[in-house]
């Protein structure tokens, strides 16, 4: 299940025992809607081994700052609290899956 991260939630869900997949994206943005597709079959192919979230950076532009994310869509891989790595544009899924696997 992906949940939608906000200022008050993200600390908690990406400092728990599981990797978080954050993907940093917008409504109006059209490679952001190219991408969610791949971000939710990954979400259903890795249940129970990472989380998926995603931040909308229009209604949570703080997260957006606070994580220096200047081009969307950006998904953001965290494992512990920490990020681990970070994947700028639209990628395809095999990249999401390689850099999901590393960590687990």
């Amino acid at each position: 299940m992906i949940k939608n991260l906000t200022k008050e939630s993200f600390a908690e869900e990406i400092s728990g025992n599981m990797p978080v997949m954050v993907d940093f994206w917008a409504s109006w943005c059209g490679p952001c809607r190219m991408l969610s597709p791949v971000i939710d079959a990954l979400s259903e192919e890795y249940e129970g081994k990472i989380n998926v979230g995603k931040v909308n950076v229009d209604e949570q532009g703080e997260l957006a700052m606070r994580f220096g994310v200047a081009s969307i869509p950006t998904v953001i891989i965290f494992k512990d609290g920490n990020e681990i790595n970070r994947l700028v544009g639209v990628h395809d899924a095999d990249d999401y899956r390689d850099e999901i696997d590393s960590i687990l």
